[in-house]
Parts: structure tokens; C-alpha cells; sequence
């Protein structure tokens, strides 16, 4: 008996002239968080030689994973990226897996306030979808999938936040990567710019883009950004990051973005009082 040939998925094949053609424009999309945006650039040629030109904020449709211990900042950045977009009148789905949507809502309006955004003006660019409280969401990710499909439809949603995708696969970190793709897809699919917030284990390598499931994110996702805390305990640190031994040095890296150009030092970062995050100055310049 003959053996039969492996189907050809014809469509699967694409030339990169018609491909091209079905690309989106390389445009930045502003965060909200200060000294963010300017760290991403895109090359264009000028009299013969290659220039940076500043994309002015993360790639348009990026899947971006924002990974670190607690009380890095994580969802500080995030929310403040919901608030902005919904100031620039494009609404914005947050995904809450760890805290009800109530909760959510009340750090969301605190940051617009330190933001300077009266979010009575941009509450209803918000949509949050409440998987902290449904467990049907939280551990069915076809359900999830598809309420997060209806939201984007109904609402013309344009930006996705899950915080945090660590929740969807807790206990079963084996499953990270299966969820962290079926997510990835989806995102291409509804054309998002989406960041995804994911949590570390312990403080171990601080600034490396490993998180509770492995690499799994960080090897799917466009651009994957690193944030840590350090103790300042040593002469030597107290040194090397100009602070007082007992103070806490807060730590930003871009662990790379396959989508553009971007700044590859690690840059001071600071939480204000307000809670705000902001992005310093590179931590070799100290």
C-alpha cells in the first residue's frame, strides 16, 4: 500500500513581498509611564547612513510581558497604560485574574488622579473582565478567550492587560507555555497591543526574564520587560548605586523586543509617593 503524503497547507506559505503588504505600520503606542517611551526606536536611512528614529512608545500590537518579584511595579505599570490609552479615547480590556474588578477600579482611578486624568472622563474606555471572581474565566482558558473576544467586538477594544497571566496556569506552571501561546495567538489574531503581567518565584537573578513557569513567556512574547529591587547592604552597593546602606534601589530592563529597536541598559526606576512608576537614567551613567 502506498503511504500517504503529509497534506501541503498551501496557505501556510507566504512570499515576504505579499506578506509585507498584510503587515501592520511600525507605530508607537505612549504607556503613561515616564521615560518608558523614549526607549524604543525604529532605523531609517538618511544621506547613505542608518539613524535611530524614536517610535515614541511600544510597538503597535506588541505582546509585551512584564515579569519580577512583588512589589516591583508590575501592575503599577500596567494600570497606568490602561489609564492612558483610555485618555487617548482607545479602549483598553483588563483582564483581572488576582484581585476583583472592584478593587482593580480603585487603583486604576488612583492612578488617573496622580496622573494628572480625571477618570470620570475615561471610565468607559475601561472594560474589565473579572476572572479573580470566576473561576469559569480564571480556569477555562476557551471561556476566558472567548468573553475577551465579545468584549473586543462589542466595545472596539484595542489594548488587552491580564494581570496576571501567572494565574491562569497556577499550579500547573507545566501548562505555561500552552496558555502563554493560546494568549499570544489571540492577541495576533484581535490585532491588541497587549502586556501581559507575570510574577517570579523568588528573588533569584532578579533582573533575568525567567518567571513562574520558565522561560515560557519570555520565548513567545515580542518584548519582555525585567523589574527588580535590590537592599542596598554593602559599602560596595551603596557604591555602585549612590544610596544609603537600607535603602531599596528599584532596577528596569528591556530583556529584548524582536519588533523594533530598543535601549538594552538597565535604567534606574522609581515608585513615587503617589504611585507612579517612572523610568530613570541608565545605571551606567552612575
Amino acid at each position: 500500500m502506498e503511504k500517504e503524503r503529509p497534506r501541503v497547507v498551501e496557505e501556510s506559505i507566504w512570499v515576504a513581498e505579499e506578506a509585507l503588504k498584510k503587515a501592520p505600520k511600525l507605530e508607537g503606542v505612549p504607556t503613561g509611564v515616564e521615560g518608558l517611551d523614549e526607549l524604543f526606536f525604529r532605523a531609517r536611512v538618511e544621506g547613505g547612513k542608518v539613524v535611530k528614529e524614536p517610535l515614541g512608545g511600544i510597538p503597535r500590537y506588541a505582546v509585551v510581558n512584564i515579569t519580577g518579584v512583588s512589589d516591583t511595579g508590575k501592575s503599577l505599570m500596567a494600570e497606568q497604560f490602561t489609564v492612558k490609552q483610555a485618555e487617548r479615547g482607545e479602549p483598553v480590556a483588563f483582564v483581572t485574574v488576582e484581585s476583583p474588578a472592584p478593587f482593580v477600579t480603585l487603583g486604576l482611578k488612583e492612578r488617573a488622579t496622580a496622573m494628572g486624568i480625571d477618570f470620570e472622563k475615561v471610565k468607559d474606555k475601561i472594560i474589565l473582565i473579572d476572572a479573580a471572581t470566576h473561576a469559569t474565566l480564571r480556569e477555562n482558558l476557551p471561556n476566558l478567550l472567548a468573553t475577551l473576544a465579545y468584549a473586543i467586538k462589542q466595545y472596539k477594544i484595542r489594548h488587552t492587560v491580564i494581570d496576571s497571566v501567572t494565574g491562569l496556569y497556577e499550579a500547573r506552571e507545566v501548562m505555561a507555555r500552552v496558555v502563554v501561546r493560546q494568549l499570544f495567538n489571540f492577541m495576533k489574531k484581535w490585532y491588541q497591543t497587549a502586556l501581559f503581567i507575570s510574577q517570579k518565584r523568588s528573588s533569584h537573578e532578579e533582573l533575568s526574564a525567567e518567571a513562574a513557569g520558565g522561560f515560557a513567556i519570555s520565548h513567545i512574547v515580542d518584548c519582555t520587560f525585567v523589574l527588580a529591587k535590590e537592599l542596598v547592604l554593602t559599602q560596595y552597593q551603596s557604591r555602585l548605586f549612590k544610596k544609603p546602606i537600607g535603602d531599596v534601589v528599584r532596577l528596569f530592563r528591556i530583556d529584548g523586543c524582536r519588533l523594533c529597536g530598543h535601549d538594552t541598559r538597565t535604567h534606574f526606576m522609581e515608585i513615587t509617593e503617589t504611585g507612579l512608576v517612572k523610568i530613570g537614567p541608565p545605571l551606567s551613567s552612575s
